[in-house]
């Protein structure tokens, strides 16, 4: 049976380095501060603010709620960034996604100052990742990966990497991410041939690719880790990732539970952001 990567001891043990990071500032007259953007009421979103309200309160950042209709207009959304950018002590801002509006929601990115984007959503934070300079921040839950994968000291120097999907969000920023580790990446999605082969000899796999127990017994081998990214609901109506946990686990030799993996560092992730983010500004 596979070890069980579980995100709460990483996301634990973020928070107690962050309580130490935030008193340091608070000593420095700086109060970490993040601003939540949200438009409407979806039940994700009011659990994702629940989950950053919870862990923002435990590492001692303040937590400011912009609570905009759904339909709101374009001059609201965008005075809302505005008025963010230009507030010394907002340090950081996360904006959740996706809006019914996409013009509106690109509008909203781009306005965005990449050093308050804590979400890494912005050209400047993308910019940042993929040329390696300390400009905005990585997308969190791509982050969260790595964070997971370095906790349990998973060594991915030399190591082949398969990540499945190559969205903005995950796919395209992690693999980055694990280059800049020296690993050796391959970018699988839904055109790559002989995905299952190139699956099973790979050292480590990041399964990003929003398919329900997608990957199975047939992608994996005796001597791998496995970072399922996914969230989906199964036949039965249950949460699972992009991994058949069950097939999988019998076979490899760790992976993270869905749920209860990498989402529960992905908070933790936004909230050391925030922090350095004030870093900066007090430096």
């Amino acid at each position: 049976m596979a070890e069980i990567l579980k995100g709460a001891p990483a996301a634990n043990a973020l928070t107690l380095n962050l309580i130490k990071r935030v008193e340091n500032l608070k000593l420095n007259n700086i109060t970490p501060k993040l601003e939540i953007l949200r438009l409407g009421s979806k039940a994700e979103d009011l659990s994702y603010e629940s989950g950053i309200i919870k862990r923002c309160g435990k590492v001692g950042i303040e937590v400011k709620q912009i609570i905009l209709n759904e339909d709101c207009t374009r001059e609201e959304l965008l005075n809302e960034i505005k008025n963010a950018n230009q507030d010394k002590n907002i340090h950081g801002v996360i904006l959740f996604r996706p809006l019914k509006d996409k013009e509106l929601e690109q509008a909203a990115i781009n306005l965005l100052s990449p050093d308050k984007d804590v979400d890494g959503m912005t050209d400047g934070s993308m910019a940042g990742v993929f040329s390696g300079r300390d400009i905005g921040f990585a997308p969190c839950t791509a982050q969260a990966c790595l964070e997971l994968l370095n906790f349990y000291n998973i060594d991915l120097a030399g190591k082949n990497i398969a990540v499945l999907g190559r969205s903005l969000v995950i796919g395209r920023p992690v693999s980055i991410l694990l280059q800049n580790q020296n690993a050796t990446v391959t970018m699988c999605h839904s055109k790559t041939k002989n995905l299952a082969e190139i699956c099973r000899r790979a050292d480590v796999i990041i399964a990003a690719i929003g398919k329900a127990n997608f990957v199975d017994k047939n992608f994996v081998n005796n001597n791998q880790v496995i970072i399922d990214v996914g969230i989906n609901v199964d036949d039965e109506g249950k949460l699972c990732g992009d991994v058949n946990f069950d097939e999988a686990a019998s076979l490899v030799k760790a992976i993270t539970p869905v749920p209860g993996g990498v989402g529960a560092v992905t908070t933790s992730i936004l909230a050391s952001h925030v922090v350095k983010a004030a870093e900066r500004y007090l430096n």
